[in-house]
């Protein structure tokens, strides 16, 4: 299995950049508007894709770097994809009020303000725009975060074989 982690890295990778394609083609061809979470949720996966590309350098130790980046990343994408789960479930009455676009509130808010919003999502992240299979967009996020960190812990375990010492301590 270690002779395989590196394209498992890199078929990990390649994942992500088709769906970070698929998430541009839904807005700007297909006219979906993302909400914050969404955009968060992006992010996510672009970190991801980029600890897995520089998992396939060739040193020990930056492999098990990156694969915990990669860890990190698809754990805080799967809390971001359950928190916009939670708000699509909820009912009407309850979601919260739909405050500026995120785009707006970057340029003219303070960054933490922004941030926050961006992580703790709106009334717009509840809304419903897509649906394959019965699951929505952040319900097929959230398969993926959950792919990517098993594929981040199997390379945690299986990076390659141990460097050569020759003088051990």
């Amino acid at each position: 299995m270690a002779t395989y982690s590196a394209r498992l890295a890199l078929l990990t990778a390649l994942i992500c950049v088709g769906l970070l394609a698929a998430a541009f083609y839904m807005e700007y061809v297909s006219g979906l508007v993302p909400c914050a979470l969404c955009l968060a949720q992006r992010a996510m996966f672009a970190l991801i894709g980029v600890a897995c590309f520089l998992y396939m350098l060739p040193f020990y130790v930056s492999r098990l770097i990156f694969s915990i980046a990669a860890f990190i990343s698809s754990s805080l994408g799967i809390w971001l994809a359950s928190r916009q789960l939670w708000l699509q479930s909820l009912p009407e009455d309850q979601v919260p009020a739909c405050g500026p676009d995120i785009y707006f509130m970057i340029e003219r808010f303070p960054i933490a303000e922004s941030l926050q919003t961006m992580l703790m999502g709106s009334g717009s992240c509840a809304e419903v725009q897509w649906t394959f299979l019965t699951l929505s967009i952040p319900g097929w996020t959230l398969l993926f975060y959950l792919l990517t960190a098993c594929i981040s812990i199997v390379l945690m375990i299986f990076r390659g074989p141990r460097p050569f010492r020759l003088f051990k301590h």
